[in-house]
């Protein structure tokens, strides 16, 4: 049980000093996050636009 997780922080403490170029833009990913809450936003403001308030 000990040597599994002593391997575990080895491979994650190689993966965190590996500096290369990310597989995926970060820009990419805001701006397909920021896409979904703006859809989601207008829905809300659609959705509850025409109601009477009680």
């Amino acid at each position: 049980m000990l040597s599994q997780i002593s391997t575990l922080a080895l491979v994650v403490a190689s993966a965190a000093e590996e500096h290369g170029e990310p597989a995926v833009n970060p820009w990419l990913i805001g701006g397909g996050v920021l896409a979904l809450l703006l859809l989601l936003l207008i829905g809300l403001v659609a959705f509850g636009g025409g109601r009477e308030h009680s």
